[in-house]
């Protein structure tokens, strides 16, 4: 197990319910909420900065100040939520650190850095934990891969700074493999891209649901006295809410929702969104909650 220090400590206290599991509202995805609102006149693309922007604040307001933590995103929500008092004093958050999209390298996913976002600058935003997505394919990516590096290098950063990291991965379909191939492989692949995370230092991992019980536990063991949430990967809430059952039974330490709980609930009309926000995703948060200290 990679040992907590004692502000990461207090990092991981920031994000987790009263009985220590962590629970976090995902609104760090730009692209993503901006097609959540497609009832914007000019359809999503239509969506401007500001516009989209007032939308993550009323999801602050009205949704994550009943969490225990949520994940925002440099380029459009941060400062903001913070500096004009949105953001509850008893709500965590957690910065975002990766930008939009990757880039492909000989059939390899790679994230990129939100520009001039690092460890310290997680800090100045308020930040009391830091969160970067990393794609992997942990059977051609080993230990010495350039992820496996960039995770090195960013658990070290964080670490130097005394900022706890969540350790995203997210593995995917190459391009010439069949999804009968990739669905076969997809347990092993989040299990071993635990494995490796944790090789690499990782000390608090966010991870897709691997799909059994059987599965969750060989993550569990994978991640060798690491902590793990599962993500909620657009599913309904339904789906979601089974998945986080069989994930905190198989020794996940709790689930981080975005879409599963608010895609339904956006809106261009500030007036529509406090109504849905209240009316709908709230309750979702409420029945995760109980589920995940279960």
């Amino acid at each position: 197990m990679n040992t907590l220090t004692t502000s990461e400590r207090r990092g991981l206290a920031a994000i987790s319910t009263p009985a220590g599991r962590m629970l976090i509202v995902a609104a760090d995805q730009r692209n993503g909420m901006k097609k959540a609102m497609d009832d914007a006149p000019d359809g999503p693309s239509g969506i401007d900065t500001g516009e989209l922007a007032a939308a993550k604040s009323d999801l602050v307001r009205h949704l994550a100040n009943q969490a225990p933590a949520i994940l925002l995103d440099a380029e459009v929500a941060l400062p903001g939520v913070v500096d004009d008092g949105t953001l509850a004093r008893d709500t965590g958050l957690v910065v975002g650190m990766d930008a939009s999209g990757y880039e492909t390298v000989d059939g390899l996913r790679y994230t990129q850095y939100v520009p001039g976002v690092t460890a310290r600058r997680v800090r100045d935003l308020g930040g009391d934990v830091a969160k970067m997505l990393f794609y992997t394919r942990p059977d051609r990516q080993g230990p010495d891969s350039a992820v496996a590096g960039q995770i090195r290098e960013l658990v070290q950063a964080c670490a130097d700074e005394g900022v706890l990291l969540i350790v995203e991965l997210l593995t995917y379909r190459l391009e010439n493999e069949s999804e009968e191939d990739y669905a076969a492989k997809f347990p092993g692949l989040v299990a071993d891209g635990a494995r490796l995370a944790v090789a690499c230092g990782a000390k608090v991992l966010k991870l897709q649901y691997p799909g059994s019980a059987e599965a969750c536990a060989e993550v569990t063991s994978a991640a060798a006295g690491v902590p793990w949430a599962v993500l909620s990967a657009g599913v309904d809430h339904e789906t979601f809410i089974g998945q986080v059952k069989v994930a905190v039974d198989g020794g996940a330490s709790g689930a981080m929702a975005g879409r599963s709980l608010w895609k339904d609930s956006l809106s261009i009309s500030g007036d529509v969104r406090r109504e849905r926000l209240t009316g709908r995703a709230l309750p979702r948060l409420r029945e995760l909650e109980a589920v995940v200290d279960a």
